[in-house]
């Protein structure tokens, strides 16, 4: 599942990891607020989350997903984030921050291990 506020953005990451023939994709949103109630619609096995949404941070998205849905693996996505804010996404109970400029095949890796996690 993808929770990211760019829609152009949201869109080429579910065209790109939906080429993966072991992803698949079966929701995506804009906001955490979206997220929480599409989580428990589709139950998905990773959720991958923009770090900077317009109604929570990484960190808060992260907490509230896990609170929620403690069997969903979050991968938080960022095009910036301090050390600090990293850590605390992190003791939020995402399993791993990754870059937004990594290629397909090392977010897919990513998405991937996050799934192996959850078991």
């Amino acid at each position: 599942m993808l929770i990211e506020d760019n829609e152009v953005y949201r869109s080429s990451l579910e065209l790109l990891l939906s080429m993966q023939a072991d992803i698949e994709v079966v929701g995506a949103v804009a906001t955490a607020a979206e997220a929480l109630v599409l989580v428990g619609a589709v139950s998905p096995d990773v959720a991958l989350l923009d770090f900077r949404l317009p109604d929570l941070d990484g960190a808060a998205a992260a907490a509230a997903l896990r609170k929620e849905h403690p069997d969903v693996a979050v991968v938080c996505l960022t095009a910036e984030a301090s050390p600090e804010e990293c850590d605390a996404v992190l003791a939020a109970g995402a399993v791993a921050m990754i870059e937004k400029g990594v290629s397909v095949d090392d977010l897919a890796g990513a998405v991937r291990a996050a799934a192996e996690l959850r078991g």
